[in-house]
């Protein structure tokens, strides 16, 4: 057995059943010195099975239209401009000169490019990588899966990093939605416990490619690139030169597909 502690995603994933035989025993090895903890993992397994008879009804109808992701972001696009944007139009007409250079600073538009990507990449690794419950939709034992629903949802083929070699273990992914289309998000863990993202995504025609920069938003730290239209961003909380090796990997291996 090696030293790697058990965490809140190796709980949940053997409640699933879906560990490899040696970390399925590790952890059992672990819940039988820790009584309080297995009492809390025999609740997510009752809880599991509750969920699953509720919704064994309902689990073969199709998704319902308005909840799905691809309506979800067309119908954003073509709402009407918010109020504000109103509201600062009537103060710019109104007060002129100097009123309209003061409201200027409220309209200018969102990063894009490179900047949005990383920015983006931080908010996801800052709302999903703290999370000890669910931080992935779709889980690695179930890659195959996963890759299929992305690459259909990005209208375009799209390959999981194996970052195996820097030490991290892929964790799973999930869809998110973004001011420029929805992306993919990849999250990988190492022994410590520390994590990192990846996110992908088509960038627009003026981004096609961008050498890899440097990025900080937010107190996440990574690399943002783009290579024949598709945008990469690898953010975590270690240096950025802990990272950019991890970073060159991912280019490595997307370059090679």
């Amino acid at each position: 057995m090696n030293n790697r502690p058990i965490t809140e995603d190796d709980l949940h994933a053997y409640v699933d059943d879906v560990l490899e035989p040696e970390r399925r025993a590790e952890v059992g090895s672990y819940l039988a010195g820790h009584p309080d903890v297995a009492k809390r993992v025999a609740g997510f397994a009752d809880q599991r099975e509750l969920l699953r008879a509720t919704l064994a009804p309902i689990a073969d109808e199709p998704l319902p239209p308005e909840l799905n992701l691809s309506r979800i972001i067309e119908g954003q696009r073509r709402r009407s401009p918010p109020a504000w944007w109103a509201i600062a139009a009537m103060l710019l007409l109104s007060v002129g000169g100097f009123g309209g250079w003061i409201v200027r600073g409220s309209m200018e538009a969102a990063p894009g490019g490179l900047a949005a990507l990383a920015q983006e990449a931080a908010y996801s690794y800052n709302v999903y990588a703290p999370d000890r419950l669910r931080p992935v939709e779709v889980r690695a034992s179930d890659t195959a899966q996963l890759v299929q629903w992305i690459s259909s949802r990005l209208n375009r083929p799209v390959k999981v990093p194996d970052l195996a070699s820097s030490g991290y273990r892929l964790m799973g992914g999930r869809l998110v939605a973004t001011q420029h289309g929805p992306a993919a998000m990849f999250m990988y863990d190492d022994d410590h416990g520390s994590r990192v993202v990846v996110l992908t995504r088509p960038m627009s025609s003026g981004d096609q490619n961008a050498p890899m920069t440097a990025q900080s938003n937010d107190g996440a730290t990574g690399f943002t690139w783009a290579d024949s239209g598709i945008g990469y961003s690898l953010v975590g909380k270690a240096p950025a030169e802990t990272l950019r090796p991890v970073a060159n990997e991912v280019r490595r291996q997307a370059r090679a597909i």
